[in-house]
Protein backbone atom coordinates (compact mmCIF):
# COMPACT_ATOMS: atom_id res chain seq x y z
CA UNK A 1 0.00 0.00 0.00
CA UNK A 2 1.11 3.34 -0.66
CA UNK A 3 2.89 5.17 2.13
CA UNK A 4 -0.15 7.37 3.90
CA UNK A 5 1.11 11.34 3.74
CA UNK A 6 -0.67 13.05 6.37
CA UNK A 7 0.77 16.54 7.31
CA UNK A 8 -2.21 17.41 9.74
CA UNK A 9 -3.06 13.97 11.42
CA UNK A 10 -0.61 11.43 11.57
CA UNK A 11 -0.32 12.33 14.75
CA UNK A 12 -3.89 11.13 15.32
CA UNK A 13 -3.20 8.15 12.70
CA UNK A 14 -2.78 5.29 15.26
CA UNK A 15 -6.50 5.62 16.54
CA UNK A 16 -7.73 7.21 13.40
CA UNK A 17 -7.19 4.86 10.75
CA UNK A 18 -8.49 1.45 10.23
CA UNK A 19 -6.06 -1.36 10.99
CA UNK A 20 -4.42 -2.06 7.52
CA UNK A 21 -3.40 2.01 6.82
CA UNK A 22 -2.26 2.32 10.55
CA UNK A 23 0.40 -1.26 10.04
CA UNK A 24 0.92 0.62 6.92
CA UNK A 25 1.93 3.56 8.45
CA UNK A 26 4.28 1.80 11.34
CA UNK A 27 5.61 -0.41 9.08
CA UNK A 28 6.61 2.36 6.54
CA UNK A 29 10.00 2.22 4.14
CA UNK A 30 13.18 3.78 5.51
CA UNK A 31 13.08 7.54 5.17
CA UNK A 32 14.94 8.68 1.66
CA UNK A 33 18.26 10.59 1.76
CA UNK A 34 16.38 13.95 1.28
CA UNK A 35 14.15 13.77 3.69
CA UNK A 36 14.48 15.47 6.93
CA UNK A 37 13.34 15.45 10.81
CA UNK A 38 10.32 17.28 10.57
CA UNK A 39 9.42 16.97 14.10
CA UNK A 40 10.89 17.72 17.56
CA UNK A 41 10.61 16.91 21.24
CA UNK A 42 11.96 19.25 23.82
CA UNK A 43 14.36 17.44 26.54
CA UNK A 44 11.09 17.54 28.75
CA UNK A 45 8.91 15.83 26.46
CA UNK A 46 6.68 18.02 27.06
CA UNK A 47 6.33 19.98 23.92
CA UNK A 48 6.69 18.44 20.13
CA UNK A 49 6.72 20.29 17.19
CA UNK A 50 6.39 19.77 13.55
CA UNK A 51 6.99 21.32 10.60
CA UNK A 52 6.05 19.43 7.08
CA UNK A 53 7.07 22.27 4.43
CA UNK A 54 9.67 20.93 3.06
CA UNK A 55 9.46 18.63 -0.20
CA UNK A 56 9.83 15.15 1.22
CA UNK A 57 8.94 16.08 4.75
CA UNK A 58 9.59 12.44 6.79
CA UNK A 59 6.12 11.77 8.01
CA UNK A 60 6.73 9.11 10.72
CA UNK A 61 8.94 11.16 12.82
CA UNK A 62 5.77 12.58 14.03
CA UNK A 63 5.21 9.36 16.08
CA UNK A 64 7.65 10.97 18.70
CA UNK A 65 4.71 13.29 19.64
CA UNK A 66 2.49 11.03 20.91
CA UNK A 67 4.17 11.67 24.16
CA UNK A 68 3.72 15.21 24.43
CA UNK A 69 1.63 17.63 26.12
CA UNK A 70 1.34 20.04 23.30
CA UNK A 71 1.32 19.38 20.20
CA UNK A 72 2.06 21.80 17.09
CA UNK A 73 1.56 20.72 13.07
CA UNK A 74 2.05 22.51 10.32
CA UNK A 75 1.11 21.23 6.83
CA UNK A 76 3.28 23.02 4.53
CA UNK A 77 -0.10 24.14 3.12
CA UNK A 78 -0.94 20.75 1.56
CA UNK A 79 -4.33 19.78 0.60
CA UNK A 80 -5.63 16.77 2.93
CA UNK A 81 -8.62 15.70 -0.05
CA UNK A 82 -6.57 12.77 -1.26
CA UNK A 83 -7.18 11.47 2.66
CA UNK A 84 -10.78 11.23 2.38
CA UNK A 85 -10.29 8.16 0.29
CA UNK A 86 -8.71 6.04 2.36
CA UNK A 87 -9.67 6.99 5.54
CA UNK A 88 -13.80 6.45 6.98
CA UNK A 89 -13.77 9.89 8.65
CA UNK A 90 -17.15 8.81 9.95
CA UNK A 91 -16.55 5.29 11.44
CA UNK A 92 -17.09 4.54 14.91
CA UNK A 93 -13.78 5.55 16.73
CA UNK A 94 -14.82 4.14 20.37
CA UNK A 95 -12.45 0.64 19.58
CA UNK A 96 -9.94 3.18 20.02
CA UNK A 97 -10.56 5.03 23.08
CA UNK A 98 -8.70 3.34 25.14
CA UNK A 99 -5.56 4.11 23.66
CA UNK A 100 -6.39 7.79 23.19
CA UNK A 101 -7.71 7.85 26.69
CA UNK A 102 -3.58 6.70 27.54
CA UNK A 103 -1.98 10.01 25.48
CA UNK A 104 -0.84 13.49 27.67
CA UNK A 105 -2.01 15.64 24.71
CA UNK A 106 -4.03 19.00 25.93
CA UNK A 107 -2.70 21.42 23.63
CA UNK A 108 -2.88 20.93 20.08
CA UNK A 109 -1.99 23.45 17.21
CA UNK A 110 -2.96 22.83 13.61
CA UNK A 111 -2.12 25.22 10.83
CA UNK A 112 -1.30 25.58 7.32
CA UNK A 113 -3.24 22.60 5.10
CA UNK A 114 -6.44 22.21 3.02
CA UNK A 115 -8.61 19.78 5.50
CA UNK A 116 -12.06 18.43 4.42
CA UNK A 117 -14.43 18.94 6.75
CA UNK A 118 -15.43 15.09 6.99
CA UNK A 119 -11.70 14.85 7.78
CA UNK A 120 -11.96 17.64 10.58
CA UNK A 121 -15.37 16.25 12.09
CA UNK A 122 -13.77 12.88 12.47
CA UNK A 123 -9.97 14.01 14.26
CA UNK A 124 -12.89 15.82 16.77
CA UNK A 125 -14.66 12.83 17.37
CA UNK A 126 -11.72 11.05 18.19
CA UNK A 127 -10.17 14.22 20.06
CA UNK A 128 -13.37 13.10 22.56
CA UNK A 129 -12.00 10.46 24.21
CA UNK A 130 -9.00 12.14 24.83
CA UNK A 131 -7.35 15.08 27.68
CA UNK A 132 -7.15 17.97 25.21
CA UNK A 133 -8.07 21.13 26.63
CA UNK A 134 -6.69 23.98 24.11
CA UNK A 135 -7.09 23.68 20.16
CA UNK A 136 -5.81 26.15 17.77
CA UNK A 137 -6.42 26.37 14.09
CA UNK A 138 -4.36 28.52 11.99
CA UNK A 139 -3.90 28.96 8.15
CA UNK A 140 -6.56 26.24 7.45
CA UNK A 141 -9.13 26.28 4.50
CA UNK A 142 -11.73 23.54 5.53
CA UNK A 143 -13.53 22.49 2.47
CA UNK A 144 -17.46 21.14 2.77
CA UNK A 145 -19.44 20.96 5.36
CA UNK A 146 -19.31 19.43 8.83
CA UNK A 147 -21.72 16.56 8.75
CA UNK A 148 -23.84 16.59 11.91
CA UNK A 149 -22.39 14.45 14.48
CA UNK A 150 -23.94 10.84 14.94
CA UNK A 151 -26.25 10.37 18.45
CA UNK A 152 -23.09 8.88 20.94
CA UNK A 153 -20.69 11.11 19.36
CA UNK A 154 -18.73 13.36 21.54
CA UNK A 155 -16.33 16.02 21.04
CA UNK A 156 -13.09 17.13 23.02
CA UNK A 157 -13.83 19.24 26.26
CA UNK A 158 -12.29 22.23 24.82
CA UNK A 159 -11.91 25.05 27.24
CA UNK A 160 -10.10 27.40 24.72
CA UNK A 161 -10.38 27.48 20.98
CA UNK A 162 -8.52 29.98 18.82
CA UNK A 163 -8.92 29.99 15.25
CA UNK A 164 -6.44 32.60 13.14
CA UNK A 165 -7.09 33.26 9.06
CA UNK A 166 -9.21 30.24 9.25
CA UNK A 167 -11.84 29.92 6.34
CA UNK A 168 -15.22 27.64 6.08
CA UNK A 169 -17.12 26.59 2.96
CA UNK A 170 -19.59 27.25 4.88
CA UNK A 171 -19.69 30.45 5.17
CA UNK A 172 -20.67 32.30 8.60
CA UNK A 173 -22.87 28.84 9.73
CA UNK A 174 -19.59 27.58 10.86
CA UNK A 175 -19.61 28.11 14.29
CA UNK A 176 -23.80 26.46 14.52
CA UNK A 177 -22.33 23.75 12.38
CA UNK A 178 -18.46 23.36 14.87
CA UNK A 179 -20.63 23.26 18.18
CA UNK A 180 -22.13 19.88 17.78
CA UNK A 181 -18.99 18.77 17.78
CA UNK A 182 -17.32 20.26 20.97
CA UNK A 183 -19.09 19.55 24.73
CA UNK A 184 -20.16 22.47 25.97
CA UNK A 185 -18.07 24.15 28.65
CA UNK A 186 -15.93 26.30 26.60
CA UNK A 187 -14.86 29.54 28.15
CA UNK A 188 -12.13 30.82 25.27
CA UNK A 189 -12.84 31.96 22.23
CA UNK A 190 -10.64 33.45 19.80
CA UNK A 191 -11.16 34.36 16.94
CA UNK A 192 -8.22 36.47 14.49
CA UNK A 193 -8.26 37.29 10.85
CA UNK A 194 -11.64 35.89 9.67
CA UNK A 195 -12.47 36.33 5.88
CA UNK A 196 -16.01 37.37 7.80
CA UNK A 197 -17.41 37.38 11.08
CA UNK A 198 -21.27 37.42 10.41
CA UNK A 199 -22.32 34.46 11.99
CA UNK A 200 -25.44 32.31 11.11
CA UNK A 201 -26.88 33.77 14.52
CA UNK A 202 -30.45 31.89 14.36
CA UNK A 203 -28.43 28.76 14.57
CA UNK A 204 -26.02 29.24 17.31
CA UNK A 205 -26.40 27.87 20.55
CA UNK A 206 -25.54 30.06 23.87
CA UNK A 207 -21.95 29.69 24.74
CA UNK A 208 -23.30 29.73 28.77
CA UNK A 209 -19.83 29.09 30.20
CA UNK A 210 -17.95 31.61 27.47
CA UNK A 211 -15.95 34.30 29.54
CA UNK A 212 -13.52 35.34 27.10
CA UNK A 213 -14.15 36.01 23.71
CA UNK A 214 -11.01 38.06 21.78
CA UNK A 215 -12.18 39.24 18.14
CA UNK A 216 -8.87 40.64 17.87
CA UNK A 217 -6.76 41.78 14.86
CA UNK A 218 -9.52 41.69 12.28
CA UNK A 219 -9.02 44.84 11.07
CA UNK A 220 -12.49 45.00 8.66
CA UNK A 221 -15.05 44.18 11.22
CA UNK A 222 -15.55 47.60 11.67
CA UNK A 223 -18.64 49.02 13.98
CA UNK A 224 -21.04 46.66 11.62
CA UNK A 225 -19.32 43.54 11.77
CA UNK A 226 -19.14 43.66 15.40
CA UNK A 227 -23.14 44.08 15.33
CA UNK A 228 -23.53 40.78 14.04
CA UNK A 229 -20.69 38.89 15.22
CA UNK A 230 -21.89 39.50 18.74
CA UNK A 231 -25.28 37.41 18.13
CA UNK A 232 -27.86 38.63 20.56
CA UNK A 233 -27.75 36.99 23.75
CA UNK A 234 -25.29 33.94 23.30
CA UNK A 235 -22.60 35.39 25.69
CA UNK A 236 -24.34 34.80 28.84
CA UNK A 237 -21.14 34.77 30.94
CA UNK A 238 -18.79 37.02 28.61
CA UNK A 239 -16.83 38.79 31.38
CA UNK A 240 -13.72 39.64 28.86
CA UNK A 241 -14.13 41.19 25.62
CA UNK A 242 -11.08 42.41 23.06
CA UNK A 243 -11.69 44.23 19.75
CA UNK A 244 -8.01 45.24 19.28
CA UNK A 245 -7.31 46.11 16.07
CA UNK A 246 -10.74 45.83 14.48
CA UNK A 247 -11.52 48.68 12.50
CA UNK A 248 -13.49 50.27 14.98
CA UNK A 249 -13.74 54.08 15.06
CA UNK A 250 -16.45 54.83 17.77
CA UNK A 251 -16.52 53.95 21.41
CA UNK A 252 -20.14 54.75 21.35
CA UNK A 253 -21.09 52.46 18.63
CA UNK A 254 -19.70 49.71 20.79
CA UNK A 255 -21.50 50.46 23.26
CA UNK A 256 -24.43 49.94 21.14
CA UNK A 257 -23.65 46.46 19.70
CA UNK A 258 -22.66 45.59 23.19
CA UNK A 259 -26.38 46.69 23.85
CA UNK A 260 -27.92 44.83 21.34
CA UNK A 261 -26.25 41.50 22.23
CA UNK A 262 -27.19 41.92 25.89
CA UNK A 263 -23.61 41.52 26.81
CA UNK A 264 -22.21 42.48 29.99
CA UNK A 265 -18.15 42.05 29.79
CA UNK A 266 -16.46 43.64 32.92
CA UNK A 267 -13.20 44.18 30.71
CA UNK A 268 -13.53 45.43 27.31
CA UNK A 269 -9.89 46.16 24.81
CA UNK A 270 -10.47 49.09 22.28
CA UNK A 271 -6.91 49.45 21.81
CA UNK A 272 -5.04 49.84 18.54
CA UNK A 273 -8.00 51.07 16.66
CA UNK A 274 -8.23 54.54 14.90
CA UNK A 275 -10.81 55.49 17.42
CA UNK A 276 -11.71 59.84 17.09
CA UNK A 277 -12.86 61.60 19.21
CA UNK A 278 -14.93 63.31 16.98
CA UNK A 279 -17.02 60.35 16.35
CA UNK A 280 -20.34 60.32 17.23
CA UNK A 281 -21.03 59.28 21.10
CA UNK A 282 -23.07 56.74 22.62
CA UNK A 283 -26.96 57.35 21.29
CA UNK A 284 -28.48 58.15 24.36
CA UNK A 285 -30.61 55.53 24.80
CA UNK A 286 -27.63 53.04 25.04
CA UNK A 287 -26.42 52.26 28.60
CA UNK A 288 -22.90 50.76 29.17
CA UNK A 289 -22.91 47.45 30.38
CA UNK A 290 -23.37 48.24 34.46
CA UNK A 291 -20.45 45.25 35.40
CA UNK A 292 -17.48 47.09 32.74
CA UNK A 293 -14.91 48.39 35.10
CA UNK A 294 -11.89 48.28 32.96
CA UNK A 295 -11.66 49.96 29.44
CA UNK A 296 -8.32 50.04 27.49
CA UNK A 297 -8.27 52.99 24.74
CA UNK A 298 -4.28 52.69 24.29
CA UNK A 299 -2.51 53.39 21.15
CA UNK A 300 -5.61 54.51 19.32
CA UNK A 301 -4.25 57.43 17.93
CA UNK A 302 -6.66 59.88 20.17
CA UNK A 303 -5.82 63.72 20.43
CA UNK A 304 -8.87 64.03 22.80
CA UNK A 305 -10.70 62.06 25.05
CA UNK A 306 -13.96 60.77 23.80
CA UNK A 307 -17.20 61.69 24.65
CA UNK A 308 -19.77 59.31 25.97
CA UNK A 309 -17.44 57.25 27.85
CA UNK A 310 -19.16 55.01 30.80
CA UNK A 311 -19.50 57.23 34.12
CA UNK A 312 -16.98 55.26 36.23
CA UNK A 313 -14.39 53.11 35.59
CA UNK A 314 -11.74 51.05 37.86
CA UNK A 315 -9.35 51.52 35.30
CA UNK A 316 -8.94 53.65 32.09
CA UNK A 317 -5.78 53.20 29.85
CA UNK A 318 -5.38 55.69 27.60
CA UNK A 319 -1.59 55.19 27.41
CA UNK A 320 0.27 55.79 23.89
CA UNK A 321 -1.90 58.28 22.04
CA UNK A 322 -1.67 61.50 21.05
CA UNK A 323 -3.02 63.77 23.83
CA UNK A 324 -0.92 67.36 23.88
CA UNK A 325 -2.81 68.34 26.64
CA UNK A 326 -3.70 66.97 30.03
CA UNK A 327 -7.80 65.62 30.17
CA UNK A 328 -9.92 68.39 31.51
CA UNK A 329 -11.85 66.38 34.79
CA UNK A 330 -15.16 66.93 32.66
CA UNK A 331 -13.87 64.87 29.96
CA UNK A 332 -13.44 61.97 32.12
CA UNK A 333 -15.00 59.33 34.14
CA UNK A 334 -14.55 58.87 37.66
CA UNK A 335 -11.83 56.57 37.54
CA UNK A 336 -9.65 54.78 40.21
CA UNK A 337 -6.81 53.92 38.13
CA UNK A 338 -5.85 56.52 35.18
CA UNK A 339 -2.97 55.42 32.49
CA UNK A 340 -1.75 57.81 30.61
CA UNK A 341 1.67 57.40 29.47
CA UNK A 342 3.59 57.47 26.24
CA UNK A 343 1.24 60.85 25.53
CA UNK A 344 2.82 64.01 23.69
CA UNK A 345 2.05 66.29 27.07
CA UNK A 346 3.91 63.98 29.36
CA UNK A 347 7.21 64.71 27.32
CA UNK A 348 10.12 66.41 29.45
CA UNK A 349 8.79 70.49 29.20
CA UNK A 350 5.44 69.59 27.61
CA UNK A 351 3.39 70.70 30.76
CA UNK A 352 2.65 74.64 30.92
CA UNK A 353 1.74 76.25 34.44
CA UNK A 354 -1.11 77.57 32.29
CA UNK A 355 -3.00 74.57 31.32
CA UNK A 356 -6.09 74.30 33.64
CA UNK A 357 -5.95 70.69 35.21
CA UNK A 358 -7.28 71.61 38.73
CA UNK A 359 -10.34 69.07 39.42
CA UNK A 360 -13.89 69.87 40.35
CA UNK A 361 -15.74 69.38 43.12
CA UNK A 362 -18.11 67.15 40.54
CA UNK A 363 -15.53 66.05 38.21
CA UNK A 364 -13.20 63.15 39.73
CA UNK A 365 -10.15 63.87 41.45
CA UNK A 366 -7.61 61.78 40.15
CA UNK A 367 -4.94 64.92 39.38
CA UNK A 368 -4.65 64.69 43.16
CA UNK A 369 -5.00 61.07 44.11
CA UNK A 370 -1.87 58.44 44.03
CA UNK A 371 -4.81 55.72 42.84
CA UNK A 372 -4.39 57.82 39.13
CA UNK A 373 -0.93 56.40 38.71
CA UNK A 374 -1.71 53.77 37.00
CA UNK A 375 1.72 53.36 35.30
CA UNK A 376 5.12 55.33 35.47
CA UNK A 377 4.66 58.63 33.94
CA UNK A 378 1.73 59.86 35.33
CA UNK A 379 3.61 60.87 38.53
CA UNK A 380 5.16 63.81 36.65
CA UNK A 381 1.76 64.95 35.25
CA UNK A 382 0.08 64.68 39.27
CA UNK A 383 3.42 66.55 40.63
CA UNK A 384 2.62 69.13 38.22
CA UNK A 385 -1.31 69.81 38.86
CA UNK A 386 -0.44 70.07 42.60
CA UNK A 387 2.01 72.66 42.01
CA UNK A 388 -0.25 74.88 39.87
CA UNK A 389 -3.49 73.91 41.81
Amino acid sequence: MERVSCPLLLLLLLVLLPPPLRASTATAEPAEEEEEEACELDEDGVRCACNFTGPQPAWSSALQCVSALRVEIRGGGRSLDGLLSRVDAVSDPRRYQDVVKTLRLQRLRLGEARVPAPLLAGALRVLGFSRLEELALEDLEVTGTLPPPPPEAAGPALTALSLRNVSWASGGAWLADLQPWLRPGLRALTIAQAPALALACDRVRPLAALTTLDLSDNPALGERGLTSALCPHKFPALRSLALRNAGLQAPGAVCAALANAGAQPGRLDLSHNPLSAAAAPAPPQCVWPAKLTSLNLSSAGLKQVPKGLPAQLSELDLSGNQLDRAPLPGELPTVGNLSLHGNPFLEPGALKPQEDIKTSGVGPAWALSPLAVGVSGTLALLQGARRFA
